[in-house]
């Protein structure tokens, strides 16, 4: 079995407490020029609770792996993976307040 690291070992740990399927949760970590890229993959059933509303947790979490990160005197970033199959559509996002200002 490959090594665990610090980072990869507690968005393990994290994530599994969060999900329905924590038999799902895989981290995989990469190392590059650019610093460590976690890439975390999880049953598709389980996505609403890593994202949370408005993507609140998974910013979360990314803030804490960065911290972790620092503390290992490393550049950590977090990449959650889109199941395959999946029908999610971002959505583009509209500033309405330029409207408003308008009064038509």
């Amino acid at each position: 079995m490959a090594e665990k690291f610090a980072d990869q070992s507690f968005v393990e740990t994290l994530v599994k407490a969060l999900v329905s399927h924590p038999e799902d949760v895989k981290v995989e970590r990469k190392v590059d020029e650019m610093g460590v890229l976690l890439t975390l993959s999880l049953n598709p059933a389980d996505m609403g609770y890593v994202i949370g509303k408005q993507g609140q947790t998974a910013k979360a979490i990314r803030t804490l792996v960065k911290i972790v990160g620092a503390k290992n005197n490393a550049r950590v970033n977090l990449k959650i993976l889109e199941p395959e199959g999946s029908t999610h559509v971002r959505k583009e996002r509209v500033d309405t307040t330029m409207v408003d200002d308008l009064k038509i």
